[in-house]
This record gives C-alpha cells, sequence and structure tokens, in this order.
C-alpha cells in the first residue's frame, strides 16, 4: 500500500499560498492536519489534532511538516508509546525546525507563550522513524548549527536547503519544486523497506 502523506502546517495553519498548501492540492489521497478553532497555542490539542488525523488513515504515513508543525511532530513521537509513535509511520520531512530554545523574532510567539502552550523543551530524543531534516542557512527562526544540532539528535538525514529563509511565502516560497522531490525520495524508501521485511508468515 502506498504511503498516505499528511501535511502538518506550522501555527499559521492553512495559508492559501504556502508550498504545503500547493503541494496537498497536487498530491491526491493526501491529508492536512486541519487548523484549531480554539486553543492555537496549545501543544496539546496540536497534538491531539495530529493523533485524530493519523487515526483516520489506513496504512503507511509519510508526515510533512514545517516550521512549527516539525516541533508537533517531534512531540508527538515523544508522547506517543511503542506501537502508536512508529507503526504507520513510514518517514517524515521536516522543514526548517524553529528554534524555541531561543526568543523568536516580532511577530512570533514569545518564549513566555510558548512554555504556557508546553512547547519547551524541545524533545531531542531519537525519531522512531526516518527523517529528513530541511535546513535553511538564513532562517530567521533558527541559525543552522541549532538546525542541524536538532536534526542530529533526533536521527535524521540533513537536506541543505541554502538560503531559503524560512521557506514560507514571506521568503518566496510559494511553489517548493524540491518538497516534492523529498516526499518521492521518503515514499521510495518506504516501499523498498516494504518489499525486503519480512511477512508476517515467514
Amino acid at each position: 500500500m502506498a504511503p498516505t502523506i499528511v501535511f502538518v502546517p506550522g501555527l499559521r495553519d492553512h495559508v492559501a499560498d504556502h508550498w504545503q498548501t500547493l503541494l496537498a492540492a497536487e498530491l491526491p489521497g493526501s491529508r492536512t492536519v486541519p487548523p484549531l478553532t480554539e486553543n492555537g497555542l496549545s501543544l496539546a490539542a496540536r497534538v491531539a489534532a495530529l493523533e485524530a488525523t493519523l487515526a483516520q488513515v489506513e496504512g503507511p504515513v509519510i508526515l510533512v511538516a514545517h516550521s512549527a508543525g516539525v516541533m508537533i511532530v517531534v512531540h508527538w513521537a515523544q508522547l506517543a508509546t511503542g506501537k502508536a509513535a512508529s507503526r504507520e509511520i513510514a518517514g517524515a520531512l521536516l522543514a526548517t525546525p524553529p528554534d524555541i530554545a531561543s526568543a523568536l523574532p516580532a511577530g512570533y510567539p514569545t518564549l513566555e507563550a510558548l512554555d504556557d502552550g508546553g512547547w519547551r523543551p524541545i524533545p531531542r530524543a531519537r525519531l522512531p522513524f526516518p527523517s529528513l531534516v530541511a535546513v535553511s542557512s538564513n532562517d530567521p527562526l533558527a541559525a543552522r548549527e541549532r538546525a542541524v544540532g536538532m536534526a542530529r539528535d533526533w536521527g535524521s538525514e540533513i537536506v541543505d536547503l541554502g538560503e531559503v529563509g524560512h521557506l514560507n511565502p514571506a521568503s518566496g516560497f510559494g511553489p517548493w519544486p524540491k518538497g516534492r522531490e523529498l516526499i518521492a525520495s521518503l515514499t521510495q524508501a518506504a516501499d523498498v523497506a516494504s518489499a525486503t521485511a519480512p511477512s508476517e508468515n515467514s
């Protein structure tokens, strides 16, 4: 069974010209974690929304997260236990994770608000599924070395994107063809892993 792509947006939720929104429209059968109507800065509510979306999907999943969506995924992976954390996740594309250990630029939540919402500290445990972390060299929300450090702790493969800002519409993305390529590579790897895995009857 081909993996279902599940998009995990950041705190901006649905943005019409965001690359996640555009790719979701291009990929038949994909799902997007819906925006919250209340408690938008509650990490627990965000994790619950991801869990509810995954519960509606049968078979393997590839998660595609951006910005705070990356933090939602890594918190979910830490909070879920055993089979729930890895049973259906064939891979994850984690794009430009923010460094919420440090103060974010004006217009983003304060550290106090993030603490109140339960976002900190950043989980650093190894993820129980394959992952790619797409890193920007000039992200205003995370210095490159901080993003690379998170990726290494999570056991992720690092994809260096160069100077792409925060990979959002304010940085010119919009369409992001590289994202589709990375999703395709995760899908191909998942297909290979599924084909070579021993069957339950073997």
